[in-house]
């Protein structure tokens, strides 16, 4: 049995209104396990779940081999991390710490000794008697993360602890939290939407969908071999191409497109004959003047300066129009000039057509 384990899980806010319906999920001890999704996916849901604010209907939850569907929230040893910090504004930053130790009556001079273990962890050393108002929002999430902590949880639970810092201030604060995950070896599950913050410090990533698990996976699979047209499109690529699949040969297929046929990589659910979508990342899809093998032509829509790189917008048959970016000295076209775009054979795939609309995602 994994470390934590949710079983055939159903969870609903209102009578009759599921969110998380049959949900299963395993987590190795020790392991950083991201839920990304985009809003009302069900991941702050499965969250919120474990922490037992969210009463199951059906299923089982287990954690350390301990079933806790019943197990009330304030005995459930977890460390849970919010999105608004959720510190005392008249305490300093060791008494925000000691709090949960205060409450679980461990003896004064054990409690110390952890409080300073953590803050030292979270790097606030020299900052204990600071109230957090004299604290930047950065070294707030950090008392956060040192309180959740301290108290030795079995899990720790973080709900998109960096939603409110600037860019550049979670770029950093990411580091630090896969810093001090690793150092104390803790059992993370961390909610967020962003795509780059899931790859960037995740052990696995589980990518949910209308309250399932749409794949689950390192994140060198969910980033490179997205396993449904939702991951490929919620995971940054774009549709390039309809048509039909030709054949199908060592992982690779051909789908004819009308004006050309393109060798791409085949997803699981593509069969010979079957109506196909090619997906590829902006970042590999090369513009080229003349036609090559495995191209197909465009007409420049757009030419967007971004510093050091350009952005082309071009568009492509059937009313699909791709994004291309390429560095300013290989900027070479301008707008209404015809191009030709390079689909890479291992980096673009094949999707089974659904007949169904698009939700925009924000790409990576």
């Amino acid at each position: 049995m994994a470390f934590l384990e949710m079983k055939n899980i159903a969870v609903m806010y209102q009578k009759g209104q599921r969110i998380l319906e049959n949900f299963n999920l395993q987590v190795e001890r020790g392991t950083f396990l991201s839920l990304l999704g985009p809003s009302g996916c069900g991941k702050t849901t499965t969250l919120r779940t474990i922490a037992g604010f969210l009463a199951i209907q059906e299923g089982e939850l287990f954690i350390n081999g301990k079933l806790y569907n019943r197990v009330p929230t304030h005995r459930r040893n977890l460390g849970v991390v919010f999105q608004n910090y959720a510190l005392f504004p008249h305490l300093s930053v060791f008494d925000n710490v000691v709090f949960g130790l205060k409450m679980r009556k461990v003896e004064p001079s054990e409690r110390k000794k952890r409080v300073m273990k953590a803050i030292e962890i979270v790097g606030l050393k020299g900052f204990e008697e600071r109230l957090p108002s004299r604290l930047s929002g950065g070294q707030q999430q950090r008392v956060g993360i040192a309180r959740a902590v301290v108290i030795e949880p079995d899990v720790l639970l973080m709900d998109e602890p960096l939603s409110n810092l600037d860019a550049n201030l979670r770029l950093e604060m990411r580091a630090e939290i896969r810093r001090i995950q690793k150092e104390i070896g803790i059992t993370t599950i961390y909610v967020t939407h962003d795509q780059s913050e899931a790859i960037a410090m995740s052990d696995r990533v589980a990518l949910l969908n209308s309250g399932r698990i749409e794949q689950l996976g390192m994140p060198q699979e969910i980033f490179y071999s997205p396993g449904t047209s939702f991951v490929a499109k919620f995971m940054g690529f774009q549709e390039i191409a309809n048509g039909t699949v030709r054949e199908i040969t060592g992982g690779k297929c051909f789908v004819n497109t009308g004006e050309t046929s393109l060798e791409v990589r085949s997803s699981s659910e593509i069969s010979r004959g079957c109506k196909a979508v090619v997906f590829g990342r902006q970042k590999n899809l090369n513009l080229l003047k003349e036609r090559s093998d495995n191209s197909l032509k465009g007409l420049v829509k757009a030419k967007i300066f971004q510093g050091d790189s350009v952005l082309y917008i071009v568009e492509l048959g059937d009313q699909i129009q791709i994004n291309s970016e390429v560095s300013v000295e290989h900027a070479l076209w301008n707008e209404g000039d015809t191009v030709f775009i390079a689909i890479d054979r291992n980096l673009s795939i094949a999707f089974k057509r659904e007949e169904r609309k698009w939700t925009n995602f924000k790409s990576i």
